[in-house]
């Protein structure tokens, strides 16, 4: 993808919720073909010529599958973001082991089998992009969610260390913290809780969707950064 105007090929996974809906939009809006793919809510039909691609990030004969079919049908991949995400709260005194393991293969294991099977086809074509949406519950934690934020803080551990190994082959690796945007996983959430994200927001509000989608197709165009971690609703990093 450098030093070209071709169109990127980009895949999103977990492209059916709002973030992955948001992303979708502002990658097709800037001229790049979209695999968008899903797994439990079909996106079919979706409007501008957006691919819809079944993709499973629990299942790692589906996620081979998936890219199998992305080489066939586009030869290869520019951009990946790993999106896919889901939640399972609750106290660790009671959470069940399979609350656990949902988290974690989804948040995880679905990211590192995607960003392998991303990071074959990139390497072979000399470069590409990998981005991991984590969360600033990765560095901070959260009560109520140690899979959710061990999940995060693994993924950001997962960018650093791809940075470092797919580094020599062109291929750049970078998280983003989206920060607390209105989704399908954020509904229900009370007031209080809002209030508190917007208090730790240096401008005192929380993140918009669009545009939290466009500063990643940004960060995807940064030619020579890789191995960095951005945060993007303007809440400060805390240190580890």
């Amino acid at each position: 993808m450098s030093g070209t105007s071709e169109p990127w090929r980009v895949v999103v996974t977990g492209a059916a919720g709002g973030l992955g809906m948001a992303l979708v939009r502002a990658f097709a809006a800037a001229g790049h073909r979209v695999a968008a793919g899903w797994h439990r809510r079909s996106l079919e039909g979706w409007p501008g010529g957006v691919w819809a691609l079944p993709l499973d990030v629990t299942s790692a004969a589906g996620v081979a599958a998936a890219f199998a079919e992305v080489e066939r049908r586009w030869g290869g991949v520019d951009v990946l973001v790993n999106n896919a995400g889901v939640t399972r709260d609750g106290p660790v005194w009671s959470m069940r082991p399979e609350d656990w393991d949902a988290v974690i293969g989804v948040n995880l294991t679905g990211a590192w089998r995607c960003a392998r099977e991303a990071g074959r086809l990139m390497g072979r074509q000399g470069g590409g992009c990998l981005l991991q949406v984590a969360s600033h519950v990765g560095l901070a934690g959260a009560a109520g969610q140690a899979n959710y934020a061990a999940s995060k803080a693994g993924l950001i551990g997962l960018t650093l260390a791809l940075a470092r190994e797919l580094g020599p082959h062109g291929i750049r690796v970078n998280a983003v913290l989206p920060g607390a945007l209105a989704t399908g996983m954020t509904r229900g959430l009370d007031e209080a809780a809002w209030a508190r994200w917007r208090a730790a927001n240096v401008l005192g509000r929380t993140g918009r969707l669009e545009a939290v989608a466009r500063q990643i197709v940004a960060i995807a165009a940064m030619e020579d950064v890789s191995g960095q971690v951005f945060a993007l609703d303007s809440r400060p990093l805390r240190p580890w």
